[in-house]
């Protein structure tokens, strides 16, 4: 439910009569355009209740005179179709659409069986030699910084294009969507509750905020158990990559055993060194230099097909 039709709800709990009120403004709004006056209900509810409309926020001001916040969840709520749920409830997200297939599971395990390829010489080597049919002419045609630049450039496009086609954003948006209702509840609900005690409400009331404010705060822990769908929805397109990009790895890893170590370039923020140097003691130059390339070439790419991944 929204907060409009929460906050129906609880008045109708608090009043019995106030369900008969609320039909009382819904007809009048009928029938004046979507607006109503206190002149047009004064005979079907009473001051009180019209005022506890408006401090709740039901009612909101109009261009002549009042009209309901938010008509939809006003009339779910008085047709009894808004029960059974919290901010979130409204918020409908697909969990089959975040499942993996079987082929995205064949990927993920493809691309563990060859992470040990790092440690392991007689993994390298095989990939290596493999990948060396289709990259060695690339590597005989062009210097190795050209070579890790085109390298790049192709893990650039291929990521680019896994990620546009196999992770949806308008899900992944629903995912935060739901926990920033949850959370915007859970702030409103407090705040009611401190509004409550400052004007000395009664203990019925104070209570039923706070079950209110709990039942909240498990709606949150379960909108949070269920963001590994959103996990999930990120990590599908990354296994694809993993795939493809570990044997790029292993194959310019290689060359580094190939006798390419030796050999001097100047690159950005290095100067001159050798490909088999390691920058501030650990990170390989050749593994820096791929990472500067990769990422200007990963934000040419995504601005040339104007692929935006931010959810929606």
């Amino acid at each position: 439910m929204t907060r409009t039709a929460e906050k129906i709800d609880a008045l109708v709990r608090e009043d019995s009569s106030m369900a008969a009120a609320l039909e009382a403004i819904r007809e009048a709004a009928d029938r004046n355009g979507g607006e109503v006056q206190w002149a047009d209900v004064s005979d079907d509810l009473t001051s009180g209740q019209w005022g506890r409309l408006i401090e709740k926020g039901v009612l909101v001001d109009g261009d002549d005179g009042f009209e309901i916040a938010d008509r939809e969840a006003f009339d779910r709520a008085l047709d009894g179709d808004g029960d059974g749920g919290g901010a979130a409830a409204d918020i409908d997200i697909d969990e089959e659409a975040s499942s993996w297939s079987q082929w995205d599971k064949l990927a993920g395990v493809g691309a563990l069986l060859l992470m040990p390829g790092y440690w392991f010489d007689s993994i390298r080597n095989v990939v290596g030699n493999t990948l060396d049919l289709a990259l060695g002419p690339l590597d005989a045609a062009l210097p190795f910084y050209a070579v890790i630049l085109s390298v790049a450039l192709i893990t650039g496009l291929y990521s680019s294009l896994l990620q546009a086609n196999l992770m949806n954003p308008e899900i992944m948006g629903k995912y935060q969507e739901r926990m920033k209702a949850v959370q915007e509840e859970q702030k409103e609900l407090r705040q009611e509750k401190k509004e409550a005690e400052e004007r000395g409400a009664s203990e019925a009331e104070i209570e039923r905020l706070e079950n209110e404010i709990e039942r909240a705060r498990e709606e949150q822990m379960e909108a949070m158990a269920d963001n590994l769908g959103m996990f999930k929805e990120q990590f599908r397109p990354m296994v694809w990559i993993m795939l493809f990009t570990i044997p790029m790895f292993l194959w310019m890893y290689w060359k580094m055993y190939g006798g390419i170590s030796g050999e001097m370039v100047v690159i950005p923020l290095a100067g001159e060194v050798s490909w088999g140097d390691r920058l501030q003691g650990f990170i390989p130059v050749w593994l820096f230099w791929y990472f500067l390339c990769s990422m200007a070439c990963n934000q040419l790419i995504r601005k040339a097909l104007d692929i935006d991944m931010s959810p929606s």
